[in-house]
């Protein structure tokens, strides 16, 4: 079936995760071209996209704002593209972190106590302290601050209204940090994230963006057998809960009592060969084209599906 599509991999985008998507991207086109498929470029840099002739599916890889947030699904759907991954409704729903948090707390799911405060008047959160602030609708780390003092919070609140005036402030939880691959409802190996300092930032995840150093990833993650079920388990429940489509990617905090605490599903994690999702399928006996070949069937099947 795939081998009969002209696939159009979208990458870049407006927002503040344009490199790591322009570095995915081109990690897609070069494993689907090496599969012989007929895959191209395609560089967006707006909030509107121009698609080759005769694009068959939308293989987007396009992270945050505008990719991730359901703009650009509802684009595709208006013109009835098929593209890969989540749908426009799950994608906003899981790309805000509030409407997520929401969603999680109403099917049962673990997750971090947290309220959303209107950063831009000042209002104190409820919450004690410690918190990490966050906003509610950026991803890959983005305007996420740990706040352990009353000044952390203070500066944390003065400079989250660069992404917009509402604020997450969500419960801090010590712990180990874990990230679950979703493919087709299936859970894969997890992976445990060691970043340097502590903090999982911008920096620690992309050091090739800022010449920090680097995190360390461990896959499966020394977890052992029972505690490794329960931490698929509430990703699981999580990627059900928001309704996303074919694959995510689910972070988990593991506190030292061995309790699953999720924080988020990203619906476009990243797509490097050394990517967290790629090296949970790797580890699972899945190479990095065959995932993207993957990801591709599993989509064009689901729009299929839809059609009347």
């Amino acid at each position: 079936m795939l081998s009969s599509v002209r696939i159009a991999v979208l990458m870049g985008g407006p927002g503040p995760e344009r490199e790591v998507s322009l570095a995915s991207g081109k990690a897609v086109l070069k494993a689907l071209q090496g599969l012989g498929l007929a895959a191209v470029a395609v560089d967006v840099t707006g909030t509107s996209i121009d698609l080759p002739a005769g694009t068959g599916l939308a293989f987007n890889v396009i992270h945050g704002t505008f990719g991730e947030d359901g703009q650009l699904q509802q684009i595709l759907d208006d013109l009835g593209i098929p593209y890969t991954g989540a749908g426009a409704a799950s994608s906003r729903r899981a790309f805000d972190k509030g409407l997520a948090k929401e969603a999680f707390v109403k099917a049962g799911v673990p997750t971090p106590v947290s309220e959303l405060v209107n950063a831009s008047t000042g209002g104190p959160p409820k919450m004690k302290l410690p918190y990490v602030v966050k906003s509610p609708c950026q991803g890959s780390s983005v305007g996420v601050y740990i706040c352990k003092s009353a000044q952390d919070a203070k500066s944390a609140l003065d400079d989250v209204v660069r992404y917009g005036s509402e604020a997450l402030i969500e419960q801090y939880v010590q712990g180990r940090e874990l990230t679950v691959a979703i493919i087709g409802q299936q859970a894969y190996p997890i992976v445990e994230i060691i970043a340097p300092g502590g903090i999982y930032d911008m920096s620690s995840k992309y050091p090739w963006l800022s010449g920090a150093q680097g995190s360390q990833y461990i896959c499966p993650a020394d977890i052992g057998a029972e505690t490794t079920r329960v931490v698929q388990q509430a990703a699981l429940a999580a990627h059900r809960a928001l309704g996303i489509e074919i694959y995510s990617r689910v972070d988990v905090l593991l506190d030292n009592h061995g309790r699953p605490f999720v924080l988020e599903a990203n619906t476009i994690p990243g797509m490097t060969e050394t990517s967290l999702l790629p090296k949970s399928a790797a580890a699972a006996g899945i190479t990095f084209p065959a995932l993207c070949e993957e990801i591709a069937r599993l989509s064009l099947q689901r729009h299929a599906a839809l059609r009347p």
